[in-house]
């Protein structure tokens, strides 16, 4: 029993994805009802069940806003793979913290940018005052967005129906 299954709100809303046997649990539940189901068969002893592909809670939730992992791949695609200082373009790029770590900066969104190799030596340990350099565009926390954390399921043709309540569109 493998398989992947969208969890939509009671609003229709994507929340997540979950496995089959916790699929089976909320509709069995009474906590969720099938909208669309997959071409795959789950066979008990006394019965045969299609397996659902979208689910829909039957009860609203409320949920903080999905984050983006801070992840150095993360910190490339936001700052589009260019040197926050010089506007170098390329994939010979490194993270820079704007504020030294030994200085009290944190590692976080705010705080980390793309640098090329000359720009980070050059900067070293210091701020970018100290060190003559301008920052092109203010370190942000980028906003989830439900391409960011669903396209991957959508690589499996088995969750092409997803598409229509991701608002993503056919190919």
């Amino acid at each position: 029993m493998n398989g992947v299954v969208l969890v939509l709100n009671q609003n229709y809303e994507p929340l997540n994805v979950c496995n089959l046997p916790r699929a089976f649990r909320l509709v069995f539940g009474s906590k969720a009802e099938v909208i669309e189901y997959d071409h795959q068969e789950i066979r008990s002893v006394r019965a045969v069940y299609r397996a659902p592909s979208v689910i829909r809670l039957q009860h609203q939730i409320r949920r903080p806003r999905p984050r983006v992992k801070l992840t150095r791949r993360e910190i490339f695609i936001r700052d589009r793979n260019t040197c926050q200082y010089c506007g170098k373009t390329g994939s010979d790029l490194t993270l820079d913290h704007v504020l030294p770590r030994h200085r009290g900066g944190q590692h976080t969104w705010e705080n980390l940018v793309a640098a090329c190799r000359p720009c980070n030596h050059r900067k070293g340990g210091h701020t970018p005052e100290e060190a003559r350099l301008r920052l092109l565009r203010q370190p942000f926390e980028p906003r989830s967005d439900l391409y960011s954390l669903f396209s991957p399921y959508l690589e499996d043709t088995r969750n092409e129906a997803w598409r229509d309540y991701l608002f993503l569109g056919k190919h």
